[in-house]
């Protein structure tokens, strides 16, 4: 009977399976509705991911699901780098047989639900690279079978909970680029299966637990960039199975035991960098023979670098920045072990104690090799000619050190050299002709050496030059034409302190992106030539010291961004050009000691004694009473020259007096018509009016449907106006609000005569009543359709139905804008205008994509201002919104453009962050300029809006994880946060000005416009 009861109990599972099946056709109905409610969270699907998950489709067949074959249960939700925004769902802790969940490199905000708990059979929990804030879960516990815990490149905050301890199965725990604190609980000694641990990149202190040697099978332990001090535990020598130890970025003391490398056989990464260990390199690491990076830098280790000639597999040595060597002739001899490392690509033993020649050997390291830096050690005599065997450099820096001798011409073969530095040495002879053969050059500095003979012209050939420095030289003969021909020079041209000759070529002109010119300390003469003018990208100039003579160019004054100029000490003549006072941005001139005469302007620079030097120019008169010149003469005009003139004066005047008569009587009649007309409106001068009727039946009565925002002040709706072809937007003042009526009031005084393409403009007004006889105020404007910078940059916060993300070049773009409009609006209208509310709700954004900056309702005109502190003379209580308000309007200071600028630099970093200032994480003290200023500059990725994360050929990977930007974007991310962080300095003076930041925001945009087309 026992087959028989076994085939029937077989039937009767089938029986029920198959019933099951056919009375619910979409499997358990348990995981169908914790998908759909997942679904419901993410409020931003850029790329259409989830458009698949509709009831139309069995959800095992869904984008990112898989189920098990047997009972149609999901056992795997994995979405990765969609740009996901949104929450992740509670329900997800509903989908009970999961087994894998990956959310990584998304943009998921919010806390980790505490409902993961139930989830008893994940195996794999990947949260990494999104913006999750608050604590790691403390229940996690319950989720016994987690073999992989990813939560790194997040925002969570708290101490590592003693909750991991109980995952015994735990094979990777990487929580690195979060904000945890406390210290490295011994407690994770207890995760026997644990393999790789990675915590760098938060805020941990204390020691490296000795428990930790207790992790048998360990082979990977990141702990870099914290604050962990100590000794590092001689006891993890004794794990055989580590192939990574990085520790970089701490407080590391004491000395390394000379035997820990006796054990390490499997070693394969060693980085220590930015520590403070002493002592000497173990010399033990001879046996390290699997080594494939070894970085030490920035420690103070000493003595002689022992044999690395085992590791053969050696691809990074660092050594740079400690005190090794003892400036004797035997330190460099371990250079000749490491002829064996032929997988070498970057070596630095860069600001040591080396000393000795550079041996010949050195020309055999591997020819693979592409970085490799000398510089500031006391090496001494000649540089070898066989360093040119190593073909394949891209970097080679020997400079301060004392080389002699010249230059090797087999150098000429480094046809991929981008960066040579040389300077600081004793080198001579003449620079040789074979440095044109490197035509992938862009960076030469051979400065501060004793150098002779012409700048040969075949340096232009070297077309992708964008720094040239071969200052305080012999170097003489005139300057070459073919120099100039280098439109790539944008960084500096310096060829100071030589004997050059001849004049400055009229082709200099055809540098219209360099950003320094020095030809100073020459014997230079001739006119200096009109076409500098047209270097538009010039902001220092440096003629000084040499003998040129003629006039000064007034073509200079086209150079908007020219911030010093030095001419003193040559033989210029003529009278100072009046167009230098129009450069706003001038914060120096020197031309003193030249032959100048007539008049000294007293606007711009000319207006303060310390930005201005005219000593020893005995004809110039006038000028600033702080110069102490003698008073300009009156000019002596002949009698019948005088008649005229007086008879001119005579009729100018009559004919004024009529015209401004003329005037007076025409203003004063409309003035009267129309306080007579527009009575309940005596403080301001209105706009072309319209009608509430007309406004009732442009927005169907101020329908719900029509409402696009609310503001402090009132709403804003989308309409339609007979009087204007075109949908605008209408905001209604609710005057039941204290201040509404002064809000329109100021609205109206700001907008009506201010013209910018990156304001919003006011079409018209309205001041009347409404049906039921109450008052009624509105304002009229252009109707934006791409909505707020706040819907773009928090659409899951801000319901604005935008699938889109803003990339970094709009966002750049937007900046620009904004800054364009505070310039405007701080330096450019006839009355200073302080905004006094600035923040991604009041930036509107056009049909193509361009900032229009809105909402001046409590902005302030200033007509009398003092311009050295830029306040206006009362202001009562906190003007502005929590987090974009400047902290001294909360003590009662009186407004300011300070103000304004801390509002733009909050703005800015919100906009490269992702974050609001009045982000929930932001407690106890902390704010977001906090928050950056932590981060800045080594950790951006850290900080960066996920959505700004660089594609792979903007980055560095490693292990298929972006571990940092390259040098070009890294550069200009910290250029805008750098710019963000003066912005919104605490103390108003501290804070950058609007002339500064529109100027490096003209040279960051043009620096990453280029970078495109490079990557392009």
């Amino acid at each position: 009977m026992f087959p028989t009861f076994s085939f029937c109990l077989s039937l009767l599972f089938a029986f029920n399976f198959i019933q099951n099946t056919i009375t619910s056709p979409l499997g358990n109905e348990t995981d169908n509705l914790a998908l759909l409610k997942f679904k419901e969270s993410i409020s931003n699907d850029p790329y259409g991911i989830l458009a698949s998950w509709n009831i139309s489709t069995h959800y095992c067949n869904w984008h990112g699901i898989t189920c098990s074959p047997i009972n149609q249960r999901v056992t795997q939700l994995s979405l990765v780098g969609y740009n996901f925004h949104g929450f992740i769902s509670p329900h997800i802790g509903n989908l009970s047989f999961l087994i894998n969940l990956n959310l990584a490199k998304n943009s998921f905000f919010g806390k980790i639900p505490h409902e993961l708990n139930r989830l008893f059979r994940l195996q794999q929990l990947i949260l990494s690279e999104n913006s999750i804030t608050g604590e790691i879960p403390t229940n996690l516990s319950s989720c016994s079978n987690l073999e992989v815990l990813y939560l790194y490149g997040n925002h969570l905050i708290g101490q590592i909970p003693i909750a991991i301890s109980s995952l015994h199965k735990l094979q990777w725990l990487w929580i690195a680029d979060n904000n945890l604190t406390g210290t490295i609980p011994s407690f994770i000694g207890n995760l026997s299966s644990l393999t790789n641990l990675g915590m760098g990149g938060n805020h941990l202190t204390g020691n490296i637990p000795q428990e930790m040697c207790s992790l048998k099978i360990l082979t990977n332990m990141e702990v870099g960039f914290n604050r962990l001090h100590g000794t590092f535990p001689s006891c993890l020598n004794n794990l055989s199975s580590l192939t990574i130890i990085s520790a970089p970025g701490n407080e590391f003391n004491g000395s390394l035991p000379p035997n820990m490398f006796n054990t390490l056989s499997n070693l394969q990464y060693f980085i220590m960098g930015g520590n403070q260990f002493s002592g000497t390199i173990p010399v033990s690491i001879v046996n390290a023979s699997a080594l494939q990076k070894l970085d030490f830098d920035q420690n103070n280790l000493v003595g002689q670098v022992p044999s690395l000639g085992k590791s053969n597999d050696l691809r990074w040595l660092n050594l740079e920045y400690n005190n090794l060597g003892d400036n004797s002739t035997r330190d460099l001899e371990f250079l000749e072990t490491l002829t064996n490392c032929s997988k070498l690509r970057a070596f630095s033993i860069s600001s040591n104690n080396f000393g000795g020649n550079l041996p010949n050997f050195v020309g055999n390291l591997s020819t693979h090799l592409s970085q490799l830096y000398l510089g500031g050690n006391k090496i001494s005599g000649e540089i070898p000619a066989e360093l040119g065997n190593l073909i394949g450099l891209i970097l080679l820096t020997l400079d301060y050190c004392h080389f002699e001798g010249v230059i090797p011409t087999t150098f000429g073969k480094f046809e991929k050299m981008q960066k040579l530095s040389m300077n600081g040495n004793k080198l001579s002879g003449e620079i040789p002709p074979i440095i044109g053969n490197l035509n992938q050059l862009y960076f030469l500095s051979i400065n501060d050496n004793m150098l002779e003979g012409n700048i040969p012209s075949s340096i232009g050939n070297c077309k992708k030059l964008q720094y040239l420095d071969l200052s305080q030289n012999n170097l003489r003969g005139i300057i070459p034409i073919e120099l100039f021909s280098l439109s790539s020079l944008t960084n500096l041209l310096n060829l100071s302190k030589n004997s050059l000759s001849g004049s400055l070529p009229k082709e200099v002109g055809k540098l219209l992106s360099i950003n320094m010119l020095d030809v100073s300390e020459n014997h230079l003469s001739g006119d200096i030539p009109r076409t500098i003018g047209e270097c538009i990208d010039l902001e220092y100039l440096y003629l000084q010291g040499n003998s040129f003579n003629g006039t000064i160019p007034s073509s200079l004054s086209s150079l908007k961004g020219l911030q010093y100029i030095d001419l003193s000490r040559n033989r210029l003549s003529g009278p100072i050009p009046n167009v230098l006072q129009n450069i706003s941005v001038l914060e120096h001139l020197n031309i003193s000691f030249n032959v100048l005469e007539g008049e000294v302007p007293i606007d711009g620079v000319f207006g303060n004694i310390s930005r201005l030097a005219v000593t020893g120019n005995n004809k110039l008169c006038g000028g600033i009473s702080e110069l102490h010149l003698q008073p300009c003469p009156v000019k002596r005009l002949k009698h019948s020259k005088q008649r005229k003139i007086k008879l001119i004066v005579v009729i100018v005047s009559v004919v004024s007096i009529l015209l401004t008569m003329t005037i007076f009587l025409t203003i004063y009649c409309m003035r009267k018509r129309n306080q007579k007309q527009y009575s309940n409106s005596p403080t301001t001068d209105p706009l072309a009016k319209v009608s509430y009727q007309d406004l009732h039946n442009g927005t169907d009565g101020f329908s719900a449907t029509n409402l696009v925002g609310v503001g402090g002040f009132g709403s804003v709706y989308k309409g339609n106006l007979a009087s204007e072809d075109k949908v605008v937007a209408i905001k209604v003042l609710n005057l039941q609000k204290k201040g509404a009526h002064k809000s329109f009031i100021a609205e109206c005084n700001v907008l009506k005569n201010i013209r910018h393409r990156n304001l919003v403009k006011i079409l018209t007004c309205c001041s009347s009543t409404d049906h039921k006889g109450q008052e009624f105020k509105a304002l009229v404007f252009e109707y934006m359709r791409n909505g707020s910078l706040e819907q773009w940059l928090h659409p899951g916060i801000v319901n604005a139905g935008n699938q889109r993300i803003l990339d970094l070049n709009q966002r750049l773009n937007i900046i620009v804008d904004i800054a364009s409009v505070l310039h405007y609006l701080h330096r450019e209208c006839e009355q200073l205008v302080i905004h006094c509310d600035l923040k991604p709700s009041n930036v509107l954004l056009d049909d193509d994509m361009v900032a229009r900056v809105s909402d001046f309702g409590i902005a302030r005109l200033v007509s009398v201002i003092d311009k050295t502190s830029h306040q206006e003379t009362c202001t009562l209580g906190i003007k502005g919104t929590i987090g974009y308000a400047p902290p001294e309007y909360g003590m009662g200071s009186e407004i300011s453009t300070y103000g304004d600028m801390y509002s733009f630099g909050v703005l800015m970093l919100e906009m490269l962050t992702g974050r609001k200032p009045t982000d929930e994480m932001f407690e106890d003290g902390q704010n977001l300029h906090m928050f950056v200023e932590n981060s800045f500059p080594d950790n951006l990725i850290q900080i960066l809006d996920p959505h700004l994360l660089p594609r792979n050929e903007e980055a560095i990977i490693e292990d298929g994880k972006i571990v940092s930007f390259t040098p070009i974007v890294e550069k200009f991310l910290a250029s805008l946060f750098g710019i963000g962080l003066a912005c919104s300095m605490e103390s108003p003076k501290e804070r950058m000005k609007i002339v500064d930041v529109t100027r490096e925001l003209s040279v960051i945009k043009k620096a990453f416009l280029a970078g495109v087309r490079t990557s392009d």
